[in-house]
């Protein structure tokens, strides 16, 4: 089912501002449903992935992969930490194939999708050196021999921006010469660029403004160029200096009680969104947004349960996550919720509910996303996903009939006033829909005598009545409910009342 529109069950709210996206219209949305397509399975968490060419290129700590279905250890092809999958089918890609020494971290594709730049802990592919950067062609798969900077350690992010690919994690030194922890080099001849944040501590998480105006960093530094920045900063595109970035305040300070930091970073248009895990009790663990032109806040989201990975698709903001609370939505107690949708101008959440469990090592669930425009691939430690056995990666389209209605109880039947009957029925739930249809069906004809729609959440399920106002007097009728989410329905049992 298509995600169609947010309503006021949802908390949303109009913000027009520079830059800023409006509401999604009606008959706009993600276009994405929660059943989940087909896709092939990793052995082991997925850390890393871009979508280019028709093809969606994953990397992690995996040294194996399976088709969908398949057990643990049965019917594997080796595939040492980089894979590439089918964007259509998820089928494994047999002529992508490349043997790395180590993991993964992170894949980032050009913007015209022709190569794909990895980084990670590895300093040989198909032993050749390179040390934890490298980059592909993404049609035809070789790697290419321009792109190889000695990057002395760990490269966690990279992004691209004009003609510079950024990259941070842990290092000190790229080309013998001192990068703290953040870097640039030429996507052309692959040199070493200027651009010196000098972080003091990891980056996690790096994007550049859709103009490459500006340069985002989050991660667990405290300081940039010798200037406090907790967890985040605007950066220059070409020398790497601070730039002013009230929305930073966005970020708590770190105390005995709590550490927030940033892990994922998204842009788009004039916009730029941000991905908080924390640690402690109640601690930010959620998402945020802020004018790139103005550097000023847009909006703030609180739900607990750390946020690994945000990724913009057809309008709306997807994150995965381990919410377990929402601020104006659900509390605490209902569980864990990994994969959820936002609406980018205000942060409220949409309709749109599959979910996946949390593995080992990290025991989070979804730890990275991407979109090749109209689907949505999602990489982590994941065993599951909506309850079926499907490991390190999945992905979701606009193609099939989406998510079934929850099937709807037997109603509640009274006969009020002569040649009337009132049905009373909880709403049913829907993984891709918040609005539903009801209708009241009368005896084995199921003949409909009643229709009314209402928007329910797994946090919030109102009762709806429906009144047949034909009913024959003094017979007895059976009654029962169908919902219906414009693509399917889904009837209940029947319930039978005397009709006055």
């Amino acid at each position: 089912m298509r995600l169609r529109r947010m309503t006021a069950a949802l908390g949303a709210a109009g913000l027009v501002l520079a830059g800023i996206p409006a509401l999604p219209a009606p008959g706009t949305g993600a276009s994405l449903t929660a059943v989940a397509n087909a896709a092939w399975q990793t052995d082991a968490s997925v850390l890393g992935l871009a979508v280019a060419k028709g093809k969606a290129f994953v990397g992690g700590r995996f040294t194996r992969v399976r088709p969908p279905g398949a057990a643990p250890g049965t019917s594997v092809t080796v595939r040492t930490y980089l894979a590439a999958f089918n964007q259509t089918t998820g089928a494994l890609d047999t002529s992508f194939n490349h043997t790395l020494n180590n993991v993964v971290w992170s894949i980032v594709a050009s913007p015209d999708g022709t190569k794909i730049y990895v980084g990670g802990d590895f300093t040989r592919v198909d032993g050749q050196v390179r040390n934890r950067i490298a980059a592909f062609d993404a049609t035809t798969g070789a790697l290419l021999p321009n792109i190889k900077p000695n990057v002395s350690y760990r490269v966690k992010t990279v992004a691209v921006g004009g003609n510079s690919l950024y990259f941070g994690g842990s290092f000190g030194l790229v080309n013998g010469v001192a990068r703290n922890r953040a870097a640039a080099i030429s996507t052309v001849d692959g040199s070493l660029l200027p651009w010196n944040p000098n972080a003091d501590a990891d980056v996690y998480a790096i994007d550049a403004a859709d103009d490459n105006s500006k340069v985002y960093l989050g991660g667990t530094f405290a300081r940039i160029g010798g200037t406090s920045r907790w967890a985040v900063a605007s950066v220059n595109n070409s020398t790497g200096a601070l730039l002013p970035f009230a929305a930073a305040s966005a970020v708590p300070l770190p105390n005995s009680s709590c550490t927030s930091r940033v892990k994922d970073i998204e842009t788009s248009g004039g916009v730029v969104y941000f991905a908080n895990a924390g640690d402690g009790g109640g601690c930010f663990d959620g998402t945020w947004a802020a004018n790139i032109a103005t550097g000023s806040l847009v909006w703030k989201n609180t739900c607990l349960g750390a946020t690994e990975a945000i990724t913009m698709v057809n309008g709306w903001l997807f994150k995965g996550s381990h919410a377990h609370s929402c601020p104006g939505a659900f509390s605490d107690g209902t569980g864990a919720h990994f994969l959820l949708l936002q609406n980018p101008a205000n942060g409220s959440l949409g309709p749109w509910f599959p979910n996946t469990n949390a593995g080992p090592p990290t025991e989070v669930g979804p730890l990275v996303s991407a979109t090749g425009g109209t689907d949505l691939w999602v990489g982590g430690d994941f065993t599951r996903v909506n309850g079926v056995n499907q490991q390190g990666l999945t992905r979701f389209t606009n193609l099939g009939a989406g998510a079934k209605p929850l099937g709807p109880t037997l109603p509640t039947l009274s006969s009020p006033t002569t040649g009337q009957v009132r049905a009373t029925v909880q709403t049913s739930l829907d993984n891709d829909d918040i609005t539903l249809t009801y209708r009241l069906l009368r005896g084995a004809a199921n003949t409909v005598v009643a229709t009314t729609t209402a928007n329910s959440t797994f946090w919030s399920r109102p009762t709806v009545t429906l009144t047949d106002t034909t009913a024959p007097s003094g017979t007895s009728q059976q009654y029962r409910i169908e919902v219906y989410d414009g693509n399917n329905a889904v009837r209940g049992g029947y319930a039978t009342v005397t009709v006055r």
